[in-house]
């Protein structure tokens, strides 16, 4: 049984043909939202960062949005494997009481977050010379950009509305703010030109930033304020960018992509759109890592986590199935560190199989 599969766009499966697999290819990294179904994929992010990598010295820009976010942060922290052990270890054990306001899930974000990149963290991340982070958020434009509840819920249903309309529209509820390392610009193209600004990583925002990202409306806080942002309600970056559909680079270079799924959709808003397919060029040069589905059956209650662990399961049962998977999941490394050792892996890459524009 393979733990892993691998999956690639037409130009990145030439381009390693020709040029073998090999680190030194790849120029981004992407880390999509989804929550707890990133322990999927922890078992990757422990040898990818602290171990393939190392093989170069070239610079990689280090994508998140949510808990893409989380782990990018992690990945460019001068050890990313106790910081990805850190975030992998705090939200796995995470425990609410029997209904939790958005006040007291916020605040066991903001727990984590300064657990997991403490004060000697921000300034790794700062100084990285080598990995570039950057986090993704969305400003709200829209009602949603209100604390109450029925406020966020009508302003989410216009938003979802015109999004089902035409992702376009998006642009008219929200706007992409990136917040990135020092000395690090993403160059990008955006096939539906979603409003886009970008901002400075600090020590004053590393935290604000993150907990903006990953601020689902209505279970979380939003974010006020972000320093060295403008004013207005900062929320989660999965809104407009949940599995992407951007294009990143202007060349050649490749994209790693380890993700829970075989399939990639661009927005939160599109989950429900079986038709919303994002764009062949969005994803030309990109390779994914994903979870076969005989590792996923052989997982406790055979699937990945999910937010909805919380809510179906004691937290007793919920914490021992996901450090359950947390231990599983190395056998993804595992895997991926045998077929690059032993020059399987371009023969292991298959054509993406998720339909695109």
């Amino acid at each position: 049984m393979e733990a892993l599969e691998i999956f690639a766009g037409s130009k990145a499966i030439e381009t390693i043909r020709n040029q073998g697999f090999h680190p030194s290819l790849f120029r981004y990294f992407l880390g999509a939202s989804g929550g707890p179904k990133w322990f999927t994929l922890a078992g990757l992010d422990r040898v990818i960062f602290p171990e393939w990598f190392q093989q170069s010295q070239h610079r990689v820009d280090v994508i998140g949005s949510s808990a893409g976010a989380f782990r990018a942060i992690c990945a460019v922290q001068r050890d990313p494997l106790a910081a990805i052990n850190r975030l992998a270890d705090s939200y796995s054990s995470t425990e609410y009481s029997r209904h939790p306001t958005p006040r007291e899930i916020t605040q066991k974000a903001e727990a984590l977050v300064k657990y997991m990149v403490d004060t000697d963290g921000k300034i790794e991340v700062l100084d990285n010379q080598r990995f570039k982070a950057h986090i993704i958020a969305a400003r709200c434009e829209g009602k949603d950009k209100q604390r109450g509840k029925l406020a966020q819920m009508s302003g989410l249903a216009m938003s979802a509305t015109a999004n089902a309309i035409g992702r376009k529209h998006l642009g008219k509820f929200y706007t992409r703010c990136i917040f990135s390392s020092p000395n690090a610009t993403l160059t990008f193209q955006d096939p539906y030109n979603i409003p886009t600004e970008h901002y400075k990583l600090g020590i004053n925002n590393i935290h604000s930033s993150l907990l903006a990202s990953g601020a689902i409306p209505i279970v979380l806080e939003g974010m006020e304020d972000i320093p060295g942002a403008p004013e207005g309600m900062y929320r989660d970056g999965g809104i407009i960018d949940y599995h992407f559909d951007l294009k990143f680079g202007q060349g050649d270079e490749l994209v790693l992509y380890p993700h829970f799924y075989n399939k990639a959709i661009p927005g939160w808003f599109d989950k429900g759109l079986k038709k919303r397919y994002p764009h062949q060029s969005s994803f030309d040069n990109v390779v994914m890592l994903v979870p076969s589905p005989d590792f996923v059956a052989s997982l406790p209650f055979e699937k990945i986590p999910d937010r909805k662990d919380f809510e179906k399961m004691e937290a007793a049962t919920r914490i021992r199935y996901w450090r359950r998977v947390l231990e599983e999941t190395d056998r993804l490394g595992e895997c991926f560190m045998n077929w690059v050792r032993n020059g399987q892996i371009v023969d292991k890459i298959q054509p993406l199989p998720f339909n695109m524009k």
